[in-house]
C-alpha cells in the first residue's frame, strides 16, 4: 500500500467516524449515560449501572479514535491517543465508571474548544457582490449592455454616476473617481483622456466613456478576488495548544503505565495511571481560558473569529499597518486656511463653505463641516453649479464665488506660490476659492492622524510586538510622514494589494504576524497574515470577512487591548494547563504504586478539571487595558475641551496669518491682524488654557498617577501664556510709538510664530494623550 492510498484511507476513516456537530452529542450522550448509571447504582442495579456507564464509554471511543486519525494525518499524536487508550482500558478492565467519567471530560473539554476554534467563513461575499457582472458597451448601433466575459480589448465602454468601473480601461473621457476600494486613499482622483483607470474604482461624478485595455479576468480587481481565496487557502490552521503540551506529556504517562504494569504484573494499575493521565487539564484549561478571553474581548468592542486567532495574537511579534482608515481617520480634515492679503482666513472659510453646501464631494463636505464646527454663518448659495475635476461655482451673498481648482487662464497671484509648497509639504489637498474671479484664498485638506495611534503604538511596542511596519496604497510622502511621528519601524508605499500580500508573507517568515487594515484593498493580505485584523466600523465588508479579528468600534486603541487580552488569556491557559499536569503527574504515581485504583483516580481528575476551570475562568477578569477608565465627571471635561479645541482652531490660523502678514508688509494692516489675534488670545484661548490647568488636569490626575503626568503639559500653559504676554507688550509699545517700530519686528514675528507652533503641538499632545482616553 502506498503513502498516499494510505493517507487516503485515512481522511475517508476520520471523516466517516467524526461530523462537525459532533460534541455537542457526544456531551448529551455521555452526561446522560453517567447520570443513569449513577441512578442505577443507587437503586442497587449495578449490572445496569454498568451498562449505561460502558455504553456512554463506548460512546466516545469511536469519536476519539476519528480525532485520533485526524491527528495522525496531520501529523500528530496529541491528547487523542491517551484519550483513546484510557478509554479503552477501563474497557478492558470492567473500570465502566472510570470510563463513563473520563468521556464526559472528553467530551467537555471538546465541545470547548470546538466552541472557541470554530471559525466563522472568510467568505468572500463582499468581494464578489460589489464586482459588476455587465458592462453598457458603446457601438456603432448604440449602447448595449453585455456580459462582463464578453468585454473585449479595445472596446469603448461607457461607465455611468456610482457605477463601478467594470474592467481595466483608459479614460476617454474626463473622470472624478473614487480609488479609496484599491488605495484606501479617501480623497477623489481625477483622471484625464488617456489616463488609465482600474476597475473596481467608483465613478464619483458624471458618465465617462473607457476604453478597455483588458478583459474581466486580466483586471484589476477580478485579480483582488483570487488573491484574497489564494492567501486565505494558505492559513494553516493552528495547531491545538494541548497538544503542544502532550508532545512530552504523552510519553512519560505511556512509559509510567507500562513500568506500572510490568512490575507489578496488574494490568488495573496500568488503566489506573491512563486514567489519570487523561489529559483533562489539556482538554478543559486551554479552551476555558480562551472562551474566557473570547467573551472578555467582545465587551471591549473586539470581534474574535475564534480561539486560534487569540492564540496567535498572543504570540505575535510583528503588527503590519495600513494607513488610511487604520492609523489615520480615514476622511479629509481642514489642516489650514490661507488668505491673500487684506482677507480674513475666517471669511475665506464661510464663502468656500457656503458654496460647497450642495455638493457631495469628500473635500466639500470637509470644508463645510469645518466651518459648521467652528461657528461661522453660512449663505445659502444661488445658481450652484459643479463640474466634476474643477468644484463647485455658484452666487453667494451677490458675488460669484468657486471652490476647486484655479482656471487655467486665472493668473495666479504671488501667494499662492506659497500655498503649493505647503500643501507638497504637508501632503494635503487644496481647494481654492476664487471670488468674482479673482483667487481670494486656499483651503488645505488631509487626512489626519488618529489621536489614539501613538498611544496603541507604545502600548503595542511594551506587549512585546517588536516590529511596527506601514504598508500603504498612498503616496510615499504622507505615508512616510505619519510614520516619523508614530516612530515606525518601516515604510511601504504605493503598493498594490499583490505587493502587500507579498510584504505580510515576507514578515512572516520570521515571525507571528499581524495584519490591519480596513479597505477592500487590504482584504488580501488580512487573509495572507497570521492574524487579520479588520477596522470593521467603517471599514469595507470584504476586509471584516478576510480577518480573523473585527474592531467593531472606530478606535485602533481597541488593537492595544486585543493583544494584551490575547497575552493575558493565552498566559493563563499555559497556567492551567502546566499546573493541572503536575497534578496528574503526582497522581499517576500514586496510581502506579497501587494507592488509587482507577474510579477513585477518575474522581480526582474531575476535582483537578475543577481547579483548572476555576484558574481559566480568571482571563474573564479586567486585565490592564490601554485606555485608562475614567470617572464620568473626567469624561465630560474631556468632551468639553475637546470641542473647544475646534471652535479654537481659528485662533491658531490668526496667529499664523498674523505672523506672515508681518513678513509680508509691516504696516498698518499688519499691526491690525496682530491686535485682532491679540483679542482672540486674550477673550478664548487664554480662558480655555486656565480651565483646561484648572479643571481638566486635576480630574485626570488621579487617572494618569498623580499631577506629576500632566507636569509637562502645565509647562505648555505657561509657555503659551508667556508669549500672550510678550505679544501684547509688543502691542503696547507699538501704540505708544504710533506704529510697529523696525526693532520689534524680528521678535514679534518669532513670538507669533513660536506661538503657533507650541499651540499646534501643545494640541496635538493633548489630543493623543487625554482626549483619546474618552470612548
Amino acid at each position: 500500500m502506498t503513502r498516499s492510498t494510505f493517507t487516503a484511507r485515512l481522511r475517508r476513516l476520520a471523516a466517516a467516524l467524526v461530523s462537525p456537530r459532533l460534541e455537542p452529542v457526544l456531551l448529551a450522550v455521555t452526561a446522560a449515560a453517567l447520570a443513569l448509571g449513577g441512578i442505577a447504582w443507587f437503586m442497587e442495579a449495578r449490572d445496569r449501572a454498568d451498562l449505561f456507564w460502558g455504553l456512554g464509554t463506548l460512546a466516545a471511543v469511536v469519536p476519539a479514535v476519528g480525532w485520533m486519525i485526524g491527528a495522525l494525518r496531520h501529523g500528530r499524536t496529541g491528547v487523542d491517543l491517551v484519550a483513546v487508550l484510557a478509554l479503552g482500558g477501563t474497557l478492558a478492565v470492567h473500570e465502566y465508571l472510570a470510563g463513563a467519567l473520563i468521556a464526559l471530560m472528553l467530551a467537555t473539554g471538546r465541545t470547548l474548544e470546538a466552541a472557541a476554534q470554530r471559525r466563522a467563513s472568510h467568505d468572500l461575499h463582499a468581494l464578489l457582490e460589489r464586482a459588476p457582472r455587465s458592462a453598457r458597451r458603446r457601438t456603432g448601433a448604440g449602447v448595449t449592455t453585455v456580459p462582463l466575459a464578453e468585454v473585449a480589448v479595445g472596446d469603448l465602454l461607457v461607465v455611468g454616476p456610482g457605477e463601478v468601473v467594470p474592467v481595466d480601461g483608459r479614460a476617454e473621457s474626463a473622470a472624478s473617481l473614487d480609488e479609496s476600494v484599491l488605495t484606501g486613499e479617501p480623497l477623489q482622483v481625477e483622471r484625464a483622456p488617456g489616463e488609465p483607470v482600474r476597475s473596481g474604482v467608483v465613478n464619483a461624478a458624471g458618465a465617462f466613456e473607457l476604453r478597455a485595455t483588458a478583459t474581466e479576468q486580466d483586471s484589476t480587481y477580478a485579480g483582488i478576488v483570487r488573491l484574497a481565496q489564494q492567501a486565505g487557502a494558505e492559513s494553516a490552521p493552528v495547531v491545538r495548544l494541548a497538544d503542544r503540551y502532550a508532545a512530552w506529556f504523552l510519553p512519560l504517562a505511556l512509559v509510567v503505565a507500562g513500568l506500572a504494569w510490568l512490575i507489578s504484573g496488574d494490568a488495573v494499575r496500568a488503566v489506573a495511571v491512563l486514567v489519570v493521565a487523561t489529559p483533562c487539564p489539556l482538554l478543559l484549561a486551554a479552551p476555558v481560558a480562551i472562551i474566557s478571553g473570547l467573551s472578555r474581548a467582545s465587551r471591549l468592542g473586539v470581534v474574535i473569529r475564534d480561539g486560534g486567532a487569540l492564540e496567535n495574537l498572543g504570540r505575535a511579534r510583528t503588527l503590519l499597518l495600513d494607513k488610511t482608515g487604520t492609523l489615520t481617520r480615514g476622511r479629509p480634515h481642514l489642516l489650514d486656511v490661507i488668505a491673500a492679503p487684506g482677507v480674513k482666513p475666517a471669511e475665506v472659510l464661510r464663502l468656500a463653505a457656503s458654496a460647497d453646501q450642495y455638493s457631495p464631494h469628500v473635500l466639500a463636505r470637509a470644508v463645510v463641516e469645518a466651518a459648521r464646527s467652528r461657528g461661522l454663518a453660512l449663505s445659502l448659495p444661488t445658481d450652484v453649479t459643479e463640474e466634476h475635476g474643477r468644484g463647485a461655482t455658484g452666487t453667494v451673498d451677490g458675488r460669484r464665488i468657486s471652490v476647486g481648482q484655479i482656471d487655467a487662464g486665472t493668473p495666479r497671484p504671488a501667494w499662492a506660490k506659497a500655498v503649493d509648497n505647503r500643501a507638497l509639504l504637508d501632503g494635503a489637498a487644496i481647494a481654492w476659492l476664487t471670488v468674482d474671479g479673482v483667487p481670494t484664498g486656499a483651503v488645505l485638506l488631509r487626512d489626519p492622524l488618529r489621536h489614539d495611534a501613538p498611544r496603541t503604538l507604545r502600548h503595542l511596542r511594551s506587549a512585546g510586538i517588536d516590529r511596527l511596519l506601514m504598508l500603504t496604497g498612498d503616496r510615499a510622502a504622507p505615508a512616510h510622514e505619519v510614520a516619523a511621528v508614530l516612530g515606525l519601524d518601516g515604510v511601504r508605499a504605493e503598493l498594490t494589494p499583490a505587493d502587500k500580500v507579498a510584504a505580510v508573507r515576507a514578515e512572516r517568515a520570521h515571525a507571528v504576524t499581524v495584519m490591519v487594515g480596513d479597505g477592500v484593498n487590504d482584504a488580501p493580505a488580512l487573509a495572507a497574515a497570521d492574524i487579520g485584523v479588520a477596522m470593521g466600523a467603517r471599514g469595507s465588508t470584504a476586509s471584516s470577512e478576510a480577518a480573523d479579528i473585527v474592531l467593531t468600534a472606530d478606535r485602533v486603541d481597541r488593537l492595544a487591548d486585543a493583544v494584551t487580552l490575547a497575552q493575558r488569556a493565552r498566559r493563563i491557559a499555559v497556567q492551567s494547563a502546566l499546573g493541572g499536569m503536575l497534578m496528574s503527574l503526582a497522581a499517576m504515581v500514586a496510581a502506579a504504586f497501587g494507592q488509587l485504583p482507577p474510579a477513585a483516580g477518575a474522581l480526582l481528575q474531575e476535582g483537578i478539571d475543577i481547579a483548572v476551570i476555576l484558574n481559566a475562568l480568571r482571563a474573564l477578569r479586567v486585565g490592564q487595558a490601554a485606555r485608562p477608565a475614567l470617572s464620568p465627571a473626567a469624561e465630560a471635561l474631556i468632551r468639553r475641551f475637546a470641542a473647544e479645541h475646534d471652535d479654537l482652531q481659528d485662533v491658531v490660523v490668526s496667529v499664523r496669518d498674523a505672523a506672515d502678514r508681518l513678513s509680508d508688509s509691516p504696516g498698518p494692516t499688519a499691526l491690525g491682524a496682530v491686535e485682532e489675534t491679540h483679542r482672540l488670545l486674550t477673550e478664548r484661548l487664554l480662558p480655555h488654557e486656565y480651565a483646561e490647568e484648572h479643571e481638566l488636569y486635576p480630574a485626570l490626575a488621579p487617572t494618569l498617577g498623580g499631577p506629576e503626568a500632566t507636569a509637562t503639559m502645565s509647562r505648555a500653559h505657561t509657555e503659551i501664556e508667556r508669549l500672550s504676554r510678550r505679544i501684547a507688550t509688543h502691542l503696547e509699545l507699538a501704540h505708544a510709538d504710533g506704529g510697529l517700530s523696525a526693532e520689534q519686528l524680528d521678535d514679534l514675528r518669532s513670538c507669533l510664530y513660536g506661538l503657533h507652533t507650541v499651540l499646534r503641538l501643545h494640541f496635538a499632545q493633548e489630543e493623543e494623550n487625554y482626549f483619546s482616553l474618552a470612548p
